[in-house]
């Protein structure tokens, strides 16, 4: 669990922190890479009365104040996490779909190479490669393997 204090947090930039706040932010920090629909079901297991969209302008909020963050990690909604976790980036397996967080880091020779071949300055914390990931490409290669065999 990520020790923040998102009371403080909230009320440093002119905000309270709402139960309905509170329930968002806790659901982000326990699912920790979720879609709004995964958010909501966490904070309807507490509050059965809350709707998509308190969710949706609850996480928008978050995000402009810096508190969640999100990313694209495939064809349908974004994925949202705490903003106060290290910046990385997502591997995805498009298999299994699970989703693996690598440190930033990792990409410094292209984020340099495309630094200084264009000028261009990413932002790598919405950053998301696809692939497969270690278990899945094991079992593709075992099956491609007794495919060729027969």
């Amino acid at each position: 669990m990520v020790t923040t204090d998102w009371k403080s947090d909230l009320r440093q930039r002119g905000y309270r922190l709402t139960p309905q706040r509170q329930l968002v932010l806790e659901a982000v920090d326990v699912l920790e890479h979720a879609t709004p629909d995964e958010i909501l079901t966490e904070v309807r297991r507490t509050a059965s009365g809350v709707n998509i969209s308190t969710v949706y302008r609850t996480l928008e909020l978050l995000e402009e104040l810096g508190l969640v963050s999100h990313a694209h990690l495939g064809h349908g909604a974004p994925t949202y996490h705490l903003a106060d976790r290290h910046h990385h980036m997502h591997l995805v397996c498009r298999d299994c779909e699970s989703v693996t967080e690598a440190d930033i880091s990792e990409a410094a020779p292209l984020t340099d190479r495309l630094r200084a071949t264009y000028g261009f300055e990413t932002d790598m914390k919405h950053f998301a490669i696809f692939g497969r990931c270690a278990d899945c490409a094991r079992k593709a290669r075992t099956t491609e393997g007794s495919t060729t065999a027969t």
